[in-house]
């Protein structure tokens, strides 16, 4: 099993970025994914989350109105779209595939940074 982000990097407040997450080795369509994000010294933060056939999005309050979840269940991916990016939304972000029917399997990927820096 292997979730893969990318996209992470430098931007100044009020950019974009777009953040992707390769899923392999499980069967996609079937899992639950959700980006979740740490800063140091704080526990792990759910960002968004999407449902199986992507019908369903939720957000934390903090970014609601400027982060989209979508995904591709033919590429086996989910993104992230982050607008109008603010200093607070710095972390290493981390993609997240979840099932729980009819046994509960958890996968993480290995994070990737996100800096807002002027």
């Amino acid at each position: 099993v292997r979730l893969v982000e990318s996209g992470g990097g430098l931007v100044q407040p009020g950019g974009s970025l777009t953040l992707s997450c390769a899923a392999s080795g499980f069967t996609f369509s079937g899992y639950t994914m959700s980006w979740h994000r740490q800063v140091p010294g704080k526990g792990r933060e759910m960002v968004a989350g999407i449902n199986q056939n992507g019908d369903f999005t939720n957000y934390a309050e903090s970014v609601k109105g400027r982060f989209t979840i979508s995904r591709n269940n033919d590429l086996d991916t989910v993104y992230l779209q982050m607008n109008n990016l603010k200093t607070e939304d710095t972390a290493v972000y981390y993609c997240n595939a979840a099932t729980w029917s009819p046994n509960r399997y958890i996968y993480w990927g290995q994070g990737t940074q996100v800096t807002v820096s002027s």
